[in-house]
């Protein structure tokens, strides 16, 4: 059992009072730890039905919100930010990490063939837009002092009157542009290293790929990729001959120089936007062919999904949801550099050429509004796949645990369920008392949410 807060003890004694604890406490058990859930009133009726008569049959199953321990449906809020939901939070962290691994060795409907096609791990840095206080492999920082790892100082400006945060700013409004114009240029620098021409290269080979985005310290976006050469059927088919690792280093080095995005031009000042000069690309080994020593399937996998469910709050300090007034930062506790990173995406929010952007609305994400983990179709499964092959267990373990589950349809009947349901909206979260019992019953693995399993 993990640990708890003090119990509540007024709320919990009004909830033995309705007589129904028990049945409370597994409600919210399989909400699995999480702590704001969303709360809906409404219906749910399994009935069979004839599909050549449309006779309604017996009903297998009817579930009304107000039966429920609770008075009301309490459904996971799936975020996938940490510091918002632990328990769903890891739960996105670990469909990140299967849906990656998928693309590097195969399973979950992506043949095992991927693991022999040339994959690399890239990471994409953004320009600088100013020193800042950091820890150099040898010597000292900038400022004369040897910094501790989890110094407050790393990342911010050695002079914040001199750091550009509206490049800063304006660089992660455009982050995704830039990679979406990478993307593009890759596959024509491939093409041209293989000697093909756009048109014929598609029907050579295809890229594909996986990425997640990082907040730097100093509140900067990078990405991290897992970019793979298949055939033109993407996993399915093997890629030719001539595709190696080497070239698909050679074609994102090339892709990654000449993808470049024009920005507005404010006060006369006109912005063009690309990655920084860092830029790393390492070939993605077997642990089977190099006993570890190289860079693994896992170890890539785990280091991206690690980032998926952190946002600029994490690595900056900064908040973990959106502004309604400038005003608000008043009452948070930030740094000063995230705090003025976050008055200039209010200020520039307000300029009617820049309205596109949406800068206020993503002021707390310093101006990011792009996906945090995206991929090209025919990478590995979605997340959307791995969350609905979940929902199916449980649904099926749900029947199993009231003794009605069905055997398998028959192909020939003519009998099928129909499902009939309708939730309302009510609200997010647990009272007092509801919260300390899902947190004092809850074990600490999340029971049933591996997708190992599924």
């Amino acid at each position: 059992m993990p640990e708890t807060t003090a119990p509540p003890t007024r709320d919990l004694a009004f909830l033995a009072s309705l007589g129904n604890l028990p049945n409370l406490v597994g409600q919210l058990r399989t909400l699995g730890g999480c702590t704001t859930p969303i709360r809906l009133d409404g219906y749910r009726t399994e009935q069979q039905i004839n599909t050549r008569t449309g006779e309604l049959g017996r009903v297998l199953h009817h579930l009304e919100s107000t039966d429920l321990p609770a008075g009301q449906l309490l459904v996971r809020c799936n975020n996938r930010r940490a510091t918002r939901c632990a328990s769903c939070a890891e739960v996105y962290r670990r469909d990140t990490y299967q849906l990656i691994t998928a693309g590097l060795k195969g399973g979950k409907g992506t043949p095992e063939r991927v693991a022999t096609h040339p994959r690399v791990f890239a990471t994409f840095t953004a320009p600088g837009f100013g020193p800042v206080h950091n820890r150099p492999a040898s010597g000292r920082c900038r400022c004369g002092i040897r910094h501790d790892q989890d110094d407050e100082a790393l990342g911010t400006p050695l002079d914040p009157d001199t750091y550009d945060y509206e490049a800063a700013v304006l660089w992660n409004a455009h982050a995704s542009a830039i990679w979406a114009r990478f993307t593009i240029y890759l596959r024509r620098k491939v093409a041209k290293l293989a000697g093909l021409t756009q048109r014929a290269f598609r029907d050579h080979a295809r890229v594909s790929f996986a990425k997640v985005a990082e907040y730097q310290k100093r509140g900067a976006v990078h990405f991290h990729a897992v970019i793979r050469l298949d055939g033109p059927d993407g996993g399915d088919s093997p890629p030719p001959a001539w595709a190696t690792a080497e070239l698909l280093t050679d074609a994102i080095r090339a892709a990654a120089a000449d993808a470049e995005v024009l920005g507005p031009v404010i006060d006369g000042r006109a912005h063009t936007f690309a990655f920084g000069r860092q830029l790393d690309i390492r070939t993605i080994r077997t642990a089977d062919l190099d006993g570890g020593t190289e860079l693994t399937d896992r170890a890539v996998a785990a280091y991206i999904a690690k980032y998926a469910t952190k946002g600029a709050e994490t690595a900056t300090g900064t908040l973990d949801r959106p502004l309604r007034f400038l005003a608000e930062l008043a009452r948070v506790e930030l740094s000063e550099h995230a705090r003025q990173l976050i008055r200039t995406a209010w200020s520039l929010g307000g300029r009617r050429d820049l309205e596109d952007l949406r800068l206020r609305a993503w002021a707390h994400m310093l101006g990011f509004r792009g996906h945090f983990s995206t991929k090209t179709r025919r990478y590995s499964t979605t997340l959307g796949a791995l969350r609905t092959a979940r929902a199916e267990w449980r649904r099926l373990q749900a029947a199993i645990a009231r003794g009605d589950a069905d055997m398998p349809a028959d192909p020939d009947s003519e009998e099928t369920t129909l499902v009939l349901a309708h939730w309302t909206f009510a609200g997010t979260g647990l009272p007092r008392g509801e919260e300390w019992l899902a947190a004092a019953f809850t074990p600490n693995d999340t029971e049933g949410e591996s997708t190992d399993a599924r």
